[in-house]
Parts: structure tokens; C-alpha cells; sequence
């Protein structure tokens, strides 16, 4: 599909949740406590957060995209505007909070895996009647970090209901849940046209709503009998998806040099979104764009600095 074909059938984009920045460490990463001083190989400080990511990517891939979100009234915030802005995200509903700072995650990048440090800071304070009032023209609305977000989380089956009312569709990406609790869910699923987990929250929300047993297939189609298709994120092997009544849907990933896998979900995310928001229906080709758009975001450390053009994506598929 050309990048013409694609911006004419684009539609506009709301994501909604979190805003903030991400340091990203390679090399030594494992604390050593007792006052060690251990050496990096990189740091680097790029735009985070889920939604974050996802609203950079989807502008990156030339979809009309807002963000929903809050950052705090400091330097971390207005680099975190900037960023977005840069891309062409409309941050107009990026709001600021007076006193909160910004939220900031520490990414430890170990070669085969990573962990991350998160201050929330003015993340949670993000509220549903905010998300309305940034709806405006929006067909599409995407949800990330739910548990981050606890009192828009309490809000979001009414506003859910109330968006479907208006003809919009919804996605959610819930993240992993920090207090490993994964409460909520069985009230939000339902309104909800695609959930976006990789195989550890597949696996996680599933047993947290009593669906356990069989095949990570089979936990997905019963979770897709509640209402949304669900769409698995699984690393290496690309992605597949699954609807209550139709059959499992996979694209692989591209082969190429991973530098950090940091968002390279929300990458996916995007990429399968911005097929959506374009009006490809085959669900085999959304596929394809997610994972094409994960895969290239690897390339450099951080969830933005490497994430896949229009042009980039669409040679790829070629």
C-alpha cells in the first residue's frame, strides 16, 4: 500500500494514559549494593511510557494522532513535549500538573532481558472527563498502562460505554500490573474491541479472570469470548491474533540486529493500530505492520529514537 493510499484512508487517533521520559542503561546493570561503583557501556534518555510511545509511533507512521495524558511542570515535561511534538503527535490534550513532577522509568538493559524502575509522579492523575474532552474528532481510541492509571482505570467501563455509544472503537494495552494483582479487568473486557498483551499479561489476566488450562491459543479465544479480539505480542516470533470465533491469525518478526528491546510492544501497538486507522482489513497484514514496526524499533536504545517511517514500514512489507 502506498504512503498516499495510506494518509487518505487514515483517521484520527486518541491514545490515552501515560507521558513520561525513559534513562536507558546497558552494560553492568545488576546492582551491586555496599556502595559499588559499577561502569556502563550507554545511557540515554529518550521518550518513554507506553502511551507515549505508542501516540510517537503511530505520528512516525503518518496517522493524525493526539495523546491524552499528564507530565509535571519541569524540564523532564517539556522534553517529553518536545518529543511528541517533534512528531507530529497533537499534545493539546497533554496536560501539566503544577506540582507533580514528571514520571521518569530506569530501564536496566541486559542483553536477554531488563527491568524497570518507574516514578509515577503526575501519571495517575489523568481523569476520564480529561479523556472526553480530548476525544474530539477521534475514531479510535487506544488505552495504555491501566494499572498506572487507577482512578482513570475506576472510570474507564463507563467511559468505555460511553465511547462505543458514539460509534468509536477502543484497544487497550494493559501493561503489567505492578502490585501483580490484575483486578478490574472482567468490567472493562467486554467494551473493549482489541486487547494488545504479550504472552506474560496474556497469561497473567487470563488466570486473574479464572481461565486457566490448555494453550496460550486457547487462554486468548476464551478471553476473546468476552468481547475483544486479542492480539499477543511474542517477541521473536512476531505476533498473533485471535477472535471468539475465528481461527488464530500469525505473522512472523523481521531478522534484524536488536540493540534494545525496550517498547518494542508499544511499537507494535502502533504499527498494528496504524493499519487499522488505515483501513487494512485483512487481520494477516495488520499483523504484518505490527510486527514490522516492533522489529525496527530494536535498532537503537529506547522506545522512539529507531521507529519505523511510513516509507521504512511499507518497504518492508514490499
Amino acid at each position: 500500500m502506498s504512503a498516499a493510499i495510506v494518509e487518505e484512508a487514515a483517521v484520527r487517533v486518541l491514545v490515552v494514559g501515560d507521558a513520561n521520559v525513559d534513562l536507558v542503561l546497558r552494560g553492568d546493570v545488576v546492582p551491586r549494593f555496599g556502595q559499588a561503583e559499577q561502569l556502563l557501556d550507554s545511557a540515554d534518555l529518550t521518550l518513554g511510557s507506553s502511551a507515549g510511545i505508542v501516540a510517537h509511533g503511530l505520528a512516525r507512521l503518518g496517522i493524525p494522532t493526539a495523546l491524552a495524558a499528564t507530565v509535571g511542570d519541569d524540564e523532564f515535561g517539556r522534553l517529553t513535549r518536545g518529543w511528541l511534538s517533534e512528531a507530529g503527535v497533537d499534545v493539546s490534550s497533554l496536560g501539566v500538573h503544577p506540582t507533580l513532577p514528571t514520571g521518569l522509568s530506569v530501564i536496566l538493559s541486559a542483553p536477554t532481558d531488563r527491568s524497570i524502575l518507574t516514578l509515577l509522579g503526575s501519571i495517575p492523575t489523568l481523569t476520564g472527563d480529561a479523556v472526553l474532552a480530548a476525544v474530539k474528532g477521534a475514531s479510535h481510541v487506544h488505552f495504555a498502562s491501566y494499572f498506572l492509571l487507577p482512578g482513570l482505570a475506576s472510570q474507564l467501563p463507563s467511559l468505555l460505554a460511553s465511547l462505543r455509544s458514539r460509534g468509536i472503537t477502543t484497544s487497550l494495552d494493559t501493561n503489567w500490573d505492578p502490585c501483580e494483582k490484575w483486578a478490574g479487568l472482567a468490567a472493562v473486557l467486554p467494551l473493549v474491541d482489541v486487547l494488545l498483551p504479550n504472552l506474560e499479561e496474556l497469561r497473567a489476566i487470563a488466570g486473574s479472570l479464572g481461565v486457566l488450562g490448555g494453550s496460550d491459543e486457547d487462554l486468548a479465544r476464551r478471553l476473546a469470548g468476552l468481547g475483544p479480539r486479542v492480539v499477543v505480542k511474542a517477541g521473536r516470533e512476531g505476533g498473533w491474533s485471535v477472535a471468539a470465533d475465528s481461527p488464530v491469525v500469525r505473522a512472523p518478526a523481521l531478522v534484524v540486529e536488536a540493540h534494545d528491546t525496550t517498547g518494542a510492544g508499544d511499537s507494535f501497538d502502533a504499527g498494528y493500530l496504524a493499519a487499522v486507522a488505515s483501513g487494512i482489513a485483512s487481520e494477516s497484514e495488520r499483523l504484518r505492520w505490527a510486527t514490522v514496526a516492533g522489529s525496527l524499533s530494536t535498532r537503537a536504545a529506547g522506545g522512539t529514537p529507531a521507529q519505523a517511517t511510513l516509507t521504512e514500514l511499507t518497504d518492508h512489507l514490499a
